[in-house]
Formats: C-alpha cells, structure tokens, sequence
C-alpha cells in the first residue's frame, strides 16, 4: 500500500517537475548543445528503428560508459544487439566514440534516457524489446523500474554497491527507496559485502560479479605518450598527481604542493575533476606563487597532440595543470604516485582503479566510502592509503615512495575478470547457455 501511494505521488510529482527539468536541460544546451539535441528522445520518440531483442545498459554518463565498455565490447563481438541510454552529453559522445561502427551497422544504439514517467518508459520498451537491462551502478528510478517489470524485461542492477551511508540512511522512516529497489529483477554486485547489504533490503538474484572498471581498456597511446615526454618535462624529478580534484578541496592541494616545493623538489600533475575550474585553479596556484605549465598551452591539441611539447620547460616549474577532457591515463602514467580527489571531504573519494591500473600507488582522504569496494581490498594489499589532513598527505608524499609494483600487479589480477563473470550473469538470466 505504501509502495503505492508513493508511486501515484511519483507520477504526479511530474506534473510541476516536467518544465523545471526541461528548463534546466535547455540551459546547460547554452554551454553544450548536446543538451537540447534530440529531445523527442527523452519522451520514447526516436527518428531511427532501435535494435529489437537488445541488450540494454543504462550509463548515465562517461565514468559509467567506460566502466562498462569492456562488457559491451564482449556482447557486440558475439553478435549482441545492444542499446545504450544516457543522461549527460559526455556518457553519449564517449559511445558514439567507443561504437562509431555498430552504431553505424545498427548493431548499436545510443540514445537518451526516458524522462522516469510511465508513458515514456512504455514508449521505450515498444521501440527495443530489450532481453534484459542493465543499470550501471546504482540508478534507482521507479518509474524506469516498474515500468520494466510491466513490459517484462527483467532489470538488474549491475556492478552494483549500497554504501553503508545509503543504507543505514535509507533504512530509516517508511524506507522508500528500498521498497522500490525490490522491484528490481536482481543485481550484479562488487563484492559478497554488497550482496549482504543488497539482500538485507529484500532484494532477490544477487550475483556476486566483481568490478567492472577493472577490465575498462586504457586509451590507446596514452602511456606511450606519457613516457616519451616525461624525461623533458620532469628530467629527474618526482612527478605526483592529484587526480579529480574537486573545489572543496583545492585550498588542501594548494598547501600541500607549497609544503613540498623546493628546487628539484617534485613536479606535480594536477587535473581537476570539472572542466570549468581549470581556470580557476590555474589562477590560484599562480597567485600563490608557484609555476604553473597549463597542458592546453603546453602540448599540441587532441590526443595526437600529447607528446608535442611546445613550450620547452624550464625545469623548474611546479605544476603541469591538466586542464583536458579524456586524457587522465596520460595524467596517470606521467606519475610516479597518485593522489586522488574527493576523499577529503564527505562527498567522498573518486576510483581509485585508473591509477593502480597505471602501476601507481594511492593516496586520498578518510572519506573513502563512496569507493568501499575496492578500496578496503586496496588498502589491505598495501597499495593504496587514505590520509586524515593536509599534513598527513604532505608527510606521506615527502618520504619516498614504496616499492609496490609487484602488489599492484596482484592486486590487479586477484579482481579482473567483472565483465565475463557479469556476461555469464547475463545469459544465465536471459537463459542463453555457454
């Protein structure tokens, strides 16, 4: 009965919601066009025949995209259909990058995602019939959920986790969002913790698949560009980035890279997490008195460009600002450590798969639980440490670093693999045999 009512609130909530998102999707189009593209849609409407009988991954945008491409690469080289729903410009330029072929064939089809209203979803299920969908991480829509269990296509949850601020917060009151997470067919989850926490609400079909982002593949050249310019740029210095910095925490980045900068002292690649703060933090260093070399000014332009070094450095610059889209293995394989942002403030830490992948240890805050699995795993196998302050960073990134290759290495090949396990998950549910 519960479940009920808050669904028929749900539906009328969009009555008064309807303009206020349409409002904000036609001005984020100022910035990026994409935005007001294709609008029609977000209601079910679409000016191409969307493959029938597909495979369905809902990626709201790029982290989830690349999370899943080794897992859509593997459904299409076997001749899957697959359609793909986005919600950000990023997660569909990444697709039609990644995919450019089959979206072509009409193997594949990337598409916006349905506003969460019952008509639209209906229009969706009509136009792809989809075998079974999956959504990346933990997207908990009910009208999206409901509205699939109505047409009959069984809808999971893949490489899924419930943080335990979530469920401690969502267990709390009517519980709600749980209830409505019981509508799902089932998940594909990170690890046997998240399959207790999952079942712990009522959720049935849990599979224990493992991450995704860990057979994500790396930007081809990317490192190869990175090591061809990393002896001009760094000669032999110590070369640490923070990776995904977000604003909160820029004033804590600033203090650490002065505590640490001293001649020959390291070069640090710093690469905020959004784009329209790079002028920002460029600014702040500047005026804090260090050098700065801005990677948009530095190297030639696209990923041809990484190895093109236009301003020959000087030696004695303080900070490589990172101030590009797509290029964060480059950022990565330039570094001898990896400091990754969001971990010092509640919101939380930001993956720390990308640089281990790269063979570079791991520092971030105390805030690690948007990142629970893998970074509990991480930390015990000693390649990866979260740090309370500014201080601490600063001390640990002042001793020399560990040695810890050959446990990344072991780290990386113990937790491998979530893309073919989660595709065995797949034909189990869909009743496709090996």
């Amino acid at each position: 009965m519960i479940l009920t009512l808050f669904l028929l609130a749900w539906r009328l909530l969009w009555i008064p919601l309807l303009p206020v998102v349409l409002i904000y999707l036609w001005r984020r189009g100022a910035k990026d066009p994409l935005y007001r593209a294709s609008l029609a849609e977000r209601f079910g409407f679409y000016r191409r025949p969307l493959p029938m009988g597909a495979i369905w991954f809902h990626a709201v945008s790029l982290g989830e995209t690349r999370s899943a491409t080794a897992l859509i690469r593997l459904c299409l080289d076997r001749g899957d259909k697959v359609v793909l729903t986005h919600f950000t410009p990023a997660g569909r330029r990444e697709s039609a990058r990644l995919f450019a072929a089959e979206i072509a064939s009409g193997q594949l089809a990337a598409v916006w995602v349905p506003f969460d209203m019952r008509w639209c979803w209906r229009r969706f299920f009509r136009a792809c019939r989809p075998v079974i969908g999956l959504t990346l991480e933990v997207e908990i829509w009910p009208a999206m959920i409901f509205g699939a269990r109505a047409a009959g296509v069984p809808l999971y949850m893949c490489n899924a986790q419930y943080p335990a601020p979530s469920l401690a917060r969502d267990s709390r009151g009517l519980r709600l969002r749980q209830r409505v997470i019981r509508g799902f067919a089932g998940a594909f989850v990170k690890s046997g913790l998240q399959a207790r926490r999952f079942a712990s609400v009522g959720l049935e079909n849990i599979t224990v698949t493992g991450e995704l982002r860990f057979d994500q593949p790396v930007p081809p050249g990317q490192p190869e560009a990175a090591a061809r310019l990393r002896p001009r740029l760094a000669g032999t210095r110590e070369v640490i980035a923070i990776a995904s910095g977000v604003e909160a925490e820029e004033a804590l980045y600033l203090d650490t890279i002065r505590a640490l900068c001293r001649p020959g002292g390291p070069l640090f690649v710093y690469v905020p997490r959004a784009p329209e703060r790079f002028d920002a933090v460029a600014a702040g260093l500047e005026a804090a008195g260090l050098k700065v070399l801005r990677r948009s000014t530095a190297l030639g332009p696209g990923p041809e460009g990484l190895a093109d070094l236009r301003i020959a450095p000087a030696g004695d610059e303080d900070v490589l600002l990172g101030d590009s889209l797509g290029e964060m293995f480059f950022y990565l394989a330039l570094a001898d450590r990896v400091v990754v942002g969001g971990g010092f403030n509640p919101r939380g830490a930001h993956n720390v798969i990308e640089p281990l992948m790269m063979g570079k240890p791991v520092l971030t805050g105390s805030w690690t639980w948007t990142i629970e699995y893998p970074f509990t795993e991480a930390e015990a196998a000693g390649v990866a440490r979260s740090l309370p302050d500014s201080a601490a960073l600063a001390g640990a990134l002042a001793q020399p670093a560990d040695g810890t290759g050959d446990r990344i290495a072991a780290f990386l090949s113990e937790h491998a693999g979530g893309s073919r396990r989660t595709l065995a998950a797949i034909d189990r549910v869909i009743g496709r045999s090996g």
